[in-house]
């Protein structure tokens, strides 16, 4: 378990470090200086010099791999660095920005597997053909819908047309129902195609088949034999979505203009900030490499085949 343990988290690092120096490449390779845009403005009345100290100030005038290297120091110390848009620590943006998203994901994620699981336990469990055939394009029309576009709809059904959620100044709670439906519909898709084609995959194993002959019900074969087994695959794609859930909540933010991670992205892109988009894509590779990271840990523990290659005992 030990040598299990100890190569899921090498590689975890060894992804952590290829994202942060990938990130770093594109990001030197983008067009214009951030240090230029601010201070070169003509109403701050800086000279020449006076720029050249703030781009060494910065370390902005060293070799970049002298920037690398230093950099990558000061990330491995929790030290990201200064936002020079913001003049302040990248540390104090992130802690201040990083809860709401948080918690956007965290109710958009936890929506998006009561959804998939609706879906998948429904369409086995309803007797008539028309609508079990309807839940199962449910999952294909999800995923086919834009994230912006699926927002900007709820906004103008439910706050424009409707009026049951006010757009300008909602309650704190209230304020999170469509981001978190915006967020939760793409996510759900793929865990309920995998836990539809996981369910039928399951039903045609042996004890399936004896837990009817017991006399079983349907509904019963499902919940207690069937679903502990079919949710292991779903439990896989669900670390492997986390990216997803990132990159969702980012453009759900920015339609919703909620203050978050999103917001920050996009006014450090739009600023060129590079510290913050660095800093940013660090933690969301953190975020996603560590919750991979425990799906493969657990995985073996809730599915007894996987324990006797990893060497865990029982």
């Amino acid at each position: 378990m030990s040598r299990y343990l100890s190569g899921r988290i090498g590689q975890a690092l060894l992804v952590l470090w290829a994202a942060f120096t990938l990130s770093f490449v594109l990001l030197q390779m983008l067009p214009g200086d951030a240090i230029l845009i601010k201070f070169q403005d003509p109403s701050m009345g800086l000279s020449p010099a006076q720029i050249a100290e703030m781009r060494a100030a910065y370390g902005a005038d060293m070799p970049l791999w002298q920037q690398y290297l230093h950099t990558l120091g000061s990330f491995l110390h929790g030290d990201f660095g200064f936002s020079i848009q913001a003049g302040v620590p990248v540390t104090e943006l992130l802690v201040s920005n990083f809860p709401p998203t948080l918690r956007l994901a965290v109710l958009g994620f936890l929506l998006a597997v009561v959804l998939a699981g609706v879906i998948a336990f429904a369409s086995n469990l309803l007797p008539l053909r028309w609508l079990k055939s309807a839940l199962l394009t449910l999952p294909s029309l999800f995923i086919a819908i834009p994230t912006f576009w699926l927002g900007i709809a709820l906004i103008q059904v439910f706050s424009f047309r409707l009026g049951w959620i006010p757009v300008i100044n909602p309650g704190e709670w209230v304020g999170l129902i469509l981001p978190v439906i915006t967020l939760a519909v793409p996510i759900s898709a793929p865990l309920a195609q995998i836990l539809i084609r996981s369910i039928d995959k399951v039903q045609t194993q042996p004890f399936v088949s004896v837990a009817r002959a017991k006399g079983a019900s349907r509904s019963r074969v499902l919940w207690l034999h069937v679903g502990r087994n079919a949710t292991l695959p779903a439990l896989t794609i669900a670390g492997l979505l986390f990216g997803e859930l990132i990159a969702g909540a980012l453009v759900t933010e920015t339609v919703f203009g909620l203050n978050g991670i999103g917001q920050l992205t996009q006014q450090a892109v739009n600023n060129q900030d590079l510290a913050v988009l660095q800093a940013i894509v660090v933690i969301s590779a953190t975020a996603y490499v560590t919750i991979n990271l425990l799906v493969d840990l657990v995985y073996p523990l809730l599915d007894p085949r996987l324990k006797t290659s990893v060497g865990v005992s029982s």
